[in-house]
């Protein structure tokens, strides 16, 4: 198996990504962001609206469909309530960028080994798997475009028959620019222009005009329909969208220029040799492919340049910085390979094994931390909790007496593997705690269809609860007096907060008003940093008397 690997490396990013992500893709609660797509995808299916996208039956154009399309089609296949069938597309797009960093990788160095490695690299990338929960859109956009950079990046190197390539990079340009606007040119794809002319030099730029040319107005058609059939149909609305997203780069999430500046810690397991894998002047001289290193080095510092110049930021914005930093890794754990038997140095020899050696740690201190963790929990978690302490402590073993005989093959073989394992094996245990007052609201749309009675919502509801509800809730205010209320006999309301005595005797002479229960989605305590309040609404039934 492992000799069909090394013969077929694509073959193994595809089996790694699914043996790595689908078993336990349902297991963590969908996140703000998801929940926004899948009410979106849902609305698709249910009500249509495929192209002037909605969100509990409001307006949504602040994102493009294409990622939502992906997942409702997703959804109908497989089951529209099934949250492993809405992540699934994310999940397959993780496995796009493994494959076209490899690609990528073997245009530059010519290397299947090395280039293998990035690709690994990338997936076990912290971030890169993270933003899959945070941002659904974000793993779309920059799939596309680490495949437009591919054929980008042949029609540059190619002499001729580079037409098919150009017709490639412009559609997947489009298709990129379709899933989140210009996010992914303007953080991937001009820093990749950028470093691929101050290192491999643009050629033949006069003969390619026309390809160039051809590949703009492309992308521009394939990624522009969309705003313009929305902007003719419905301007106002998205005229209102626009600005306030145009506003928002400038006055929202305002941070300081070097916000980014520890962007190498996004990579997780990778952060030590991320760092040194930015030290030009140490490895300059060491790694096998020095322009090629050249290039992926400019790469990630032009995007992390590029990423600072805006005035807003966010932590996920940094996710298309690990796709060349994974790269850059490589060039250093491919130095470590071929020579760190010979080290000698300590001030070499010391970061390495400081990290693979904590990472060793890690695996050898979880049946401790876990238990911990489980508390009381740990009885209704017992097989999961004793097979990730096994698999997770015997990596360990095996990473610290791969490192003390110096295979740094078999390290980075077993270092790939830990992150894998804990996707696979710890996350079950997640469910492991969970808040005494952890009130799902899934069953309430059972609940009010038997009553045969309306919901509506007052105030704010998050969109994760409208995602586990299962249905749009139409908004009302009680503050604008009974009249304006609705005139059903009977109706469910769902508030942001408890009434208040003052609010709840403004309504007792028309209706009799029952509090039903409070529900929490927070899985966590209230005095810990994951608790949200947004998380939280309070069912009430009015009935006129």
């Amino acid at each position: 198996m492992i000799k069909l690997f090394k013969k077929y490396p694509i073959l193994s990013i595809v089996v790694f990504t699914l043996i790595m992500l689908l078993p336990n893709l349902n297991v963590i609660d969908v996140s703000i962001m998801e929940a926004r797509n899948f009410i979106t995808a849902r609305e698709m299916v249910n009500d249509g609206n495929w192209v002037l996208t909605t969100m509990n039956g409001e307006p949504r154009y602040q994102k493009p469909p294409l990622p939502t399309w992906l997942t409702a089609i997703s959804g109908m296949t497989f089951g529209l309530n099934s949250t492993f069938a809405l992540r699934l597309p994310a999940i397959l797009f993780i496995m796009v960028i493994g494959i076209y960093v490899f690609k990528i990788s073997k245009i530059a160095t010519g290397n299947i080994s090395l280039s293998t490695r990035n690709a690994f690299i990338a997936l076990t990338s912290f971030y890169i798997i993270g933003i899959t929960i945070e941002a659904p859109w974000d793993i779309f956009t920059h799939g596309f475009m680490c495949v437009a950079i591919y054929h980008l990046f042949l029609v540059f190197e190619k002499a001729t028959n580079y037409w098919k390539h150009s017709l490639l990079a412009g559609c997947f340009l489009g298709l990129s620019f379709l899933c989140k606007g210009p996010i992914s040119m303007y953080a991937l794809m001009l820093p990749f222009l950028l470093a691929y002319g101050f290192t491999f030099k643009f050629k033949q730029v006069k003969a390619k005009a026309f390809s160039f040319v051809s590949i703009i107005i492309l992308a521009l058609v394939v990624g522009g329909w969309w705003y313009l059939y929305v902007r003719f149909q419905d301007p106002e609305t998205f005229n209102a969208i626009t600005e306030k997203e145009t506003s928002n780069w400038s006055s929202y999430n305002i941070r300081p220029f070097y916000y980014y500046w520890s962007f190498f810690v996004q990579s997780g397991l990778w952060t030590i040799p991320a760092f040194i894998s930015l030290l030009y002047p140490y490895l300059k001289s060491r790694v096998s492919h020095l322009k090629a290193y050249q290039f992926s080095l400019l790469w990630t510092l032009f995007a992390v340049v590029l990423l600072s110049i805006i005035p807003e930021k966010k932590s996920r914005y940094l996710m298309p910085v690990l796709i060349p930093l994974a790269i850059n890794i490589g060039f250093y754990i491919d130095y470590l390979i071929k020579h760190f038997k010979t080290l000698t140095d300590k001030k070499e020899t010391f970061p390495v094994y400081f990290n693979f050696g904590l990472i060793a740690c890690i695996g050898l201190c979880f049946p401790v931390l876990g238990y911990f963790f489980l508390g009381d929990n740990l009885s209704d978690h017992l097989f999961a909790y004793i097979l990730a302490s096994v698999v997770l402590f015997s990596i360990g073993i095996f990473l610290l007496y791969y490192l003390k005989k110096k295979d740094l093959t078999k390290v980075f073989g077993f270092t790939v593997l830990f992150f894998a394992c804990v996707i696979l094996t710890v996350l079950p245990l997640t469910k492991g705690y969970t808040n005494d007052n952890y009130n799902p609201i899934s069953k309430l749309k059972t609940e009010v269809e038997e009553q045969r009675i309306t919901l509506y919502g007052e105030g704010y509801i998050s969109p994760e609860m409208l995602w586990y509800y299962g249905e749009k809730i139409p908004f009302i205010s009680i503050h604008e007096g009974l009249e304006n209320l609705p005139k059903d006999k009977k109706f469910g309301l769902l508030t942001k907060d408890a009434f208040n005595k003052k609010t709840l005797e403004a309504f007792e002479d028309v209706f009799h008003i029952e509090k039903k229960t409070t529900y929490n989605l927070n899985r966590f305590p209230e005095n810990s940093k994951q608790y949200n309040d947004r998380l939280i609404n309070v069912y009430y039934v009015f009935e006129r008397k």
